[in-house]
């Protein structure tokens, strides 16, 4: 994996930088010692790694817009990390920049109960904001499997899912507004609790832009009342098409679940020896259906996707009996990556969207993939919105098998864009997929994208390394003048 090449100059100023550090912050939260920088050295996406040159943790908006500000002046990338659970190597290190950790901004701010908002500091969990809500009957809607994990600004910054987006949206979808701060220490803030806001729509740019525009500090979240009922419907299949296509059919039918999974049997039996979610073992795909809202809805929907997956050939239907059993069923799919951990020594989880009619047609395809590169696949998936995310399994202590599984999951996001899919669906590009980008956007596209990184951050220095293939220097887009021949920032890599 290629990366920008590490500034020398910087790395030789490392102790004055760090001392410049320490002015601002606790000498605690300032990490220079090189055997607790390796805990920061991956995120999710364990095959790469790369110590950072510092860590540093602060605790108030402040202190950001310091750190920032020193480190605009000096020409130090900067690394924005959440809780580290990202699996596109969003929050990867690098050997001449700081890693800026918000694990410390952890505070639920306000809870607004009128306006069904709640403000929490970008290091807060997804989880945490439901738990706070929940004893006044509220929740906060996107829930991906690291929940428990995982911070909110790091769903903000990947444009997070989860199990229930089909019905309820995804991260962009449920937030109101945010802080943030800029490359040069300015804070913004940027929408509040309300939802018609004038001029652009920042809001939206922010979300899913990975840390290359800013650092989230504080986000404000749309929370909703619990539905009155909610039931789930286990429905096993005797071919994953056959499943592929009742998802299809369900959602043709107009019928919106709360939530659609699916899961071939390679991740059934996995799920199921993890966590004995009470899964049947003697089918090939099971999906996981939700309905939720009035019983009397519920019921009438219910009776409906009975119907639809009995014609689409379901071999067994099995409906949550109470509360703590539709849990069940949703705690084994959401422990599904770390069943899998159990079955291989690796794996590479992809993250790929289609349109939901192409389903069959791709796992099909996945399948001789799968048998092509000698490669076990595990397919785990939000399939009511046709989002992929196929684990391909390896060891890599086996020479070759980490490059076989690259090429591999290259060749399955290709597939997606191909039926008229996209390369991620809410796991970010990272450096996963930047080599990727040039299958989905031409140079024209790119370019334009870059244009808007300089109009935030022209220096180049925040997180530098993710989503673009080649890294331009925002001249070279005719975004700054050039005087005398002289380039500004000279000194900004490109690899």
């Amino acid at each position: 994996m290629k990366m920008p090449p590490a500034n020398k100059a910087i790395i030789a100023k490392r102790s004055q930088i760090v001392k410049a550090f320490r002015t601002i912050l606790p000498e605690e939260s300032v990490i220079d010692d090189s055997d607790e920088l390796q805990v920061y050295e991956t995120d999710g996406l364990t095959a790469y790694h790369q110590s950072p040159m510092i860590v540093v943790l602060p605790e108030t908006t402040a202190q950001v817009s310091e750190i920032l500000n020193i480190c605009s002046a000096e020409d130090i990338k900067v690394v924005p990390r959440g809780a580290g659970t990202g699996l596109s190597g969003g929050a990867l290190p690098l050997a001449d920049g700081v890693t800026v950790g918000l694990a410390k901004f952890n505070q639920i701010l306000d809870i607004d109960y009128k306006n069904r908002t709640a403000t929490v500091q970008s290091g807060v969990t997804n989880l945490a904001i439901s738990q706070a809500v929940e004893a006044r009957g509220f929740y906060y809607a996107p829930d991906p499997s690291s929940q428990i994990a995982c911070t909110i600004g790091g769903n903000v910054a990947e444009n997070s899912g989860g199990v229930h987006c089909l019905k309820y949206g995804v991260t962009t979808n449920n937030i109101l507004g945010l802080e943030l701060v800029l490359i040069g220490g300015e804070v913004l803030r940027i929408g509040g609790k309300h939802t018609d806001v004038a001029g652009y729509d920042l809001l939206g740019l922010i979300a899913g832009s990975e840390g290359l525009l800013g650092l989230i500090t504080e986000v404000t979240v749309r929370i909703l009342p619990k539905p009155e009922t909610a039931r789930a419907l286990l429905v096993g299949f005797s071919t994953v098409e056959a499943g592929g296509q009742c998802v299809v059919d369900i959602i043709s039918a107009g019928i919106i679940p709360a939530g659609m999974e699916m899961m071939d049997k390679a991740a059934i039996h996995a799920a199921e020896n993890f966590c004995h979610a009470g899964y049947p073992l003697d089918v090939e795909a099971l999906l996981i259906v939700e309905l939720d809202g009035p019983a009397v809805e519920v019921d009438h929907l219910l009776e409906k996707v009975r119907e639809i997956t009995r014609l689409g050939g379901a071999e067994s239907i099995r409906e949550s009996q109470n509360e703590e059993e539709r849990l069940g069923f949703w705690a084994g799919r959401k422990a599904a990556f770390p069943a899998v951990g159990q079955i291989s020594p690796d794996y590479y989880c992809m993250d790929g969207t289609i349109p939901r009619n192409r389903l069959p047609e791709v796992l099909s395809s996945m399948t001789q993939l799968s048998k092509q590169y000698d490669l076990r696949v595990a397919n785990v998936f939000h399939a009511g919105d046709g989002n992929l995310h196929p684990l391909i399994l390896y060891d890599a202590n086996n020479p070759g098998e980490l490059e076989r599984a690259e090429e591999f999951g290259a060749e399955i996001l290709k597939l997606c864009v191909e039926v008229g899919g996209v390369l991620t669906g809410e796991h970010g590009v990272g450096v996963e997929k930047r080599d990727l980008m040039g299958t989905m956007f031409n140079e024209q596209d790119l370019n334009q994208q870059q244009r808007v990184k300089c109009a935030f951050d022209s220096e180049g220095l925040l997180n530098p390394g993710k989503v673009f293939p080649t890294l331009h220097r925002c001249a070279e887009l005719g975004k700054m003048h050039i005087h005398r021949g002289q380039v500004p920032f000279p000194n900004l890599p490109r690899f």
